[in-house]
């Protein structure tokens, strides 16, 4: 399979992805999402196969929700633990003896 995609990304959230066919655009994309995503940035077009890689999604799945639903959404990468992790010997400084 191959299919010639637009990548739009989502000004309201860093990292939100929507894949749509080229040809359709976003025309099959529910209008509540569209909502939620804000207005759609055009970042790139893309050949999308099977073959492909795709750096944070799988390609297959990607693919499927092309052909199924007309869109995907590319979620952004979770938070990670964004607290500084810091020593033993600082964690327990102020311990008893």
């Amino acid at each position: 399979m191959k299919m010639l995609c637009s990548i739009y990304r989502s000004p309201r959230k860093q990292g939100m992805y929507l894949y749509v066919p080229r040809e359709k655009g976003t025309r099959e994309v529910p209008e509540q999402l569209l909502k939620l995503f804000g207005k759609p940035e055009h970042a790139m077009d893309m050949v999308l196969t099977e073959e492909r890689k795709l750096a944070r999604e799988d390609i297959l799945q990607v693919l499927d929700n092309l052909k199924n639903q007309g869109y995907h959404l590319q979620m952004p990468p979770r938070q990670e633990d964004w607290i500084v992790h810091l020593p033993d010997e600082l964690l327990t400084r102020n311990d008893p003896v």
